[in-house]
């Protein structure tokens, strides 16, 4: 009797990709080298993050969740109130498609919103482009997202030395956080308030912000 045709294993990537990424949940993970990913991520119809640095030059590929009304609406209405600022200032800003590059943690994520004043840096190497200069970051959060984006993604972001503030706008509850990096110490100061009549500074851009035009018709209150 013949031996058995040998059959190699899939890797872990090639076992990911069998699967319909639609059927891809938020909490999924699976290793994938850089490149693996990129292949992987130009062929997908939904967004996904790439964490890297985690086992042997194998990174996280993680799905993004959809979004409920109220993040969609603050997303919106940031937009909205930042845009014609940014325009005078003649400074750029970017929407949730723009994908940022982390390139001391080989890492790549889609924020909900970025901004720079200057001239844009991207990555040519990968298609579409990796934008890397970001000086304003901000991600809307949700109870399934304020964890990972206070922690996990706020440690990457803070390897952009490009990186002035970062902006956390809370979804299900009045509440905003401002980390502002202080250039002479390189730490972060935190401005965090429930109050609607507030003001937030983003000096990074020269912009600011009235929260009460932001949550304007989002039908969130104030949290504890």
């Amino acid at each position: 009797m013949g031996l058995p045709a040998f059959q190699s294993a899939p890797s872990s990537s090639e076992a990911f990709l069998a699967v319909a990424p639609s059927s891809l949940s938020a909490e999924d993970t699976l290793l994938m080298s850089e490149e693996e990913y990129f292949v992987f991520e130009r062929d997908a119809p939904e967004k996904h993050e790439y964490y890297g640095g985690r086992v042997r030059g194998m990174g996280e590929v993680r799905a993004m969740a959809g979004a409920q009304p109220p993040h969609n609406v603050l997303s919106f209405r940031l937009h909205g109130l930042i845009f014609s600022q940014l325009d005078e200032r003649g400074c750029s800003g970017f929407t949730s498609d723009q994908r940022v590059q982390v390139r001391n943690a080989s890492s790549y994520l889609y924020p909900d919103f970025s901004a720079l004043c200057g001239e844009a840096e991207y990555n040519q190497d990968k298609s579409p482009a990796l934008l890397v200069n970001p000086a304003l970051i901000v991600e809307v959060v949700s109870k399934s997202t304020a964890d990972k984006d206070r922690g996990e993604k706020f440690m990457l972001y803070r390897q952009l030395p490009s990186l002035r503030q970062y902006l956390l706008l809370d979804s299900t509850t009045i509440h905003a956080e401002l980390h502002t990096r202080q250039p002479a110490t390189d730490h972060w100061l935190l401005t965090e308030t429930r109050e609607l009549s507030a003001v937030l500074d983003l000096s990074s851009v020269g912009c600011t912000l009235p929260l009460a035009r932001l949550y304007q018709g989002v039908g969130l209150s104030a949290g504890g």
